[in-house]
């Protein structure tokens, strides 16, 4: 069995809400996330994604804040989550983020390796987080700025662009 194989892609983002999710200022985001879910369900290298009663993961806790949301997915590989992040409905929400979450200067991003078939908790989610806050990128938690090789997998060689090209404004400033 390869790595490729072996491990898959795990990613968590938080955000906090500006206003609670039945707000006028949030229609445009609450409507927009049944669509892009459908979209993320099919896109390739798509493998899970955290859900809770209500089909998203609006209603599931973290870090026992009300007013944080949580977004879990495995996919195969980075190349993957790039590839759906930075298209589509995807793209257009990441771009109006700041109308519906508070910017936060500590990292709500995090990603990690999985051995395949493997499903991330909350907690576990809630721990990368809180270690790459306070180590920075590792392999235990990492960022798409800084990414690390699926363990056993061999580091590719340099190239000039070392990671995926990320729209301007649209990336992650951690």
């Amino acid at each position: 069995m390869t790595s490729a194989i072996a491990h898959e892609l795990a990613q968590v983002n938080i955000a906090r809400l500006k206003a609670p999710l039945d707000s006028p200022q949030l229609k445009d985001f609450v409507d927009s996330l049944d669509p892009v879910n459908a979209d993320a369900d099919t896109a390739d290298g798509f493998v899970w994604r955290l859900e809770g009663e209500g089909g998203d993961a609006t209603d599931v806790a973290v870090f026992g804040d009300e007013w944080l949301i949580i977004n879990m997915s495995v996919w195969r590989d980075t190349d993957a989550l790039t590839a759906f992040m930075y298209q589509g409905r995807h793209r257009e929400m990441l771009a109006r983020r700041r109308e519906w979450f508070e910017r936060i200067e500590e990292a709500m991003v995090a990603m990690w390796w999985v051995p395949a078939g493997h499903r991330p908790t909350v907690a576990e989610a809630e721990a990368r987080l809180l270690h790459l806050r306070a180590n920075g990128p590792t392999p235990y938690a990492f960022t798409l700025r800084t990414p690390f090789p699926a363990p056993g997998a061999e580091p590719a060689p340099p190239t000039v662009q070392v990671s995926p090209a990320v729209p301007d404004g649209l990336g992650c400033p951690v």
